[in-house]
């Protein structure tokens, strides 16, 4: 290991320069916070269908109590007997979460094409506690971008807005909801890709470690993700 060492004093003034560098950073994120609430909404008026544990359910019910909505498009396909690791990554950063986002009048929700029966295992398997549903039969995944028709969408660039090719059938995200006085829904946002990676808890940690994700070596980003009960 090879890295510049210095005397306190010297480290508390390269510390004190960078942290100017933060602030801006700071004010940037804030700023982009504050756009990204301000972007246009799409009403929702096609009628999706999910199948709970409680039975049947609409993109309303969702919502439960609350006026607004999160979901995590999970990659498990309806063929699958395990979601993606790289999603089951993401998803241990907000195992508990579910109850503070409710505090702040929004619900939290895993959407997967997969059979309820097996995500509900793979959910226990790995002990996660946040509701998981299911959107088999519907068009909910293709509509919005993570789902696509093995060797004709998935062959083009129609991923992230039409900015990335697709890697296979099922590609991850995440989506906002907002429930209007008036019981209308409204898409607010989503975002795709390396868009997610602020979302991911473990990541934003390393991030601030000497050795950082420490991935460059690695065939890819994440080839040393797996299951958490597979480490």
């Amino acid at each position: 290991m090879t890295h510049q060492i210095v005397s306190h004093e010297e480290w508390l003034k390269a510390r004190k320069a960078f942290l100017e560098k933060e602030k801006a950073f700071t004010k940037a994120r804030e700023d982009l916070a504050r756009e990204r609430r301000e972007l246009p909404w799409v009403r929702i008026d096609k009628a999706y269908s999910f199948e709970g544990i409680e039975g049947p359910l609409t993109l309303g019910d969702l919502f439960g109590k609350h006026g607004q909505l999160i979901v995590q498009h999970f990659m498990f396909g309806p063929d699958w007997n395990e979601g993606c690791p790289s999603c089951s990554f993401w998803s241990d950063n907000y195992n508990g979460i579910d109850g503070h986002l409710a505090a702040r009048d929004t619900a939290f929700v895993l959407v997967s094409r997969g059979p309820l029966d097996r995500l509900e295992a793979y959910k226990k398997r790995l002990g996660w506690t946040f509701r998981w549903v299911s959107s088999a039969g519907s068009d909910f995944n293709f509509d919005f971008g993570v789902s696509f028709v093995k060797g004709s969408d998935a062959a083009g660039p129609n991923y992230n807005y039409g900015s990335m090719k697709v890697g296979g059938e099922e590609m991850p995200g995440i989506s906002a909801f907002r429930r209007g006085d008036d019981g209308a829904i409204y898409h607010t946002y989503s975002t795709y890709g390396r868009g997610i990676d602020m979302l991911n808890g473990t990541y934003q940690l390393l991030d601030i470690t000497s050795k950082g994700r420490d991935e460059s070596e690695l065939p890819y980003p994440m080839a040393w993700v797996k299951r958490h009960d597979r480490y």
